[in-house]
């Protein structure tokens, strides 16, 4: 869906995977070019495979649903999983996935929804913080924040356009409400079943698609009344279809294409850029 990410086996990896290493890898001049850098499969000892997820600044992600349907695919094309549902660690939770259209689409339950302050988090009193407003560089936004393992910052928008969220994407992800930063989505509702978003990553910057921000805005959307629990979001890169259960429970189902397969020479890691 335009959203990279390198699947790396730690099994293979001889170097310090170091945040600067992952900053290298990631790099679209010095290395291969990513959103992220997904390392597994891990052993668990609570699932059937374990996952840590990086982003290209080489900070730690707790969850990613692009990620996740990835690095599922990548188990399907090496043999480790077949058609029936398995179990993945992330460091926001465990995952159930199952794969589908011989590894073309992936569905993930993604986990409940919180929109408690602390737990995603938000700064100020606990509660569940939904439509508060926040000043921008002298614009007020109105947003609600969520977290399905990561933090979710959601804004109702009349035309999100990427311009838009490279706008104000950097300072709503550092603005000081939002402790270990967030992610940022500018939502249209189109009708009760049909969303489209424009995304800022946490981490990363500007991206065309994400899991997990899909699952944020389906979430809000029906916590304000304006969907249904089955939407479809729409975003440049491609469109994911969310369902979100009466106790806000959300699955995820969405496609997946391989690109390539290869091996990154110690050369390219000596690299400062």
């Amino acid at each position: 869906m335009g959203n990279v990410y390198i699947v790396v086996n730690p099994d293979g990896v001889e170097a310090d995977l170091s945040p600067d290493i992952i900053k290298i890898i990631c790099h679209k001049n010095y290395g291969v070019s990513s959103d992220g850098l997904l390392v597994g499969p891990i052993k668990s000892t609570s699932a059937d495979f374990a996952l840590r997820i990086f982003n290209p600044d080489g900070s730690e992600a707790e969850k990613s649903g692009n990620g996740l349907r990835i690095f599922c695919r990548y188990l399907w094309d090496r043999g480790l999983v077949k058609e029936q549902p398995f179990s993945i660690e992330t460091k926001g939770g465990i995952v159930s996935a199952q794969v589908f259209e011989n590894g073309a689409a992936v569905k993930v339950e993604m986990g409940k929804v919180s929109f408690c302050s602390s737990k995603i988090p938000v700064a100020g009193p606990k509660r569940d913080v939904l439509l508060e407003t926040i000043d921008i560089n002298g614009h007020e936004f109105i947003f609600s924040a969520v977290t399905i393992g990561n933090p979710h910052c959601v804004i109702l928008y009349e035309e999100p356009t990427e311009e838009i969220a490279r706008r104000y994407g950097p300072s709503l992800e550092t603005h000081p409400n939002f402790p270990n930063r967030t992610n940022v989505q500018f939502v249209k509702i189109i009708d009760r079943r049909n969303i489209k978003i424009e995304i800022w990553e946490r981490g990363a910057g500007y991206t065309m698609a994400s899991g997990s921000s899909s699952c944020a805005a389906a979430s809000v959307a029906k916590k304000l009344g304006l969907c249904e629990n089955n939407v479809k979001v729409f975003m440049p890169g491609g469109e994911i279809d969310i369902e979100v259960s009466e106790n806000f429970t959300i699955t995820m189902l969405g496609s997946v294409t391989s690109i390539c397969a290869g091996e990154i020479y110690p050369e390219c890691l000596s690299q400062i850029p």
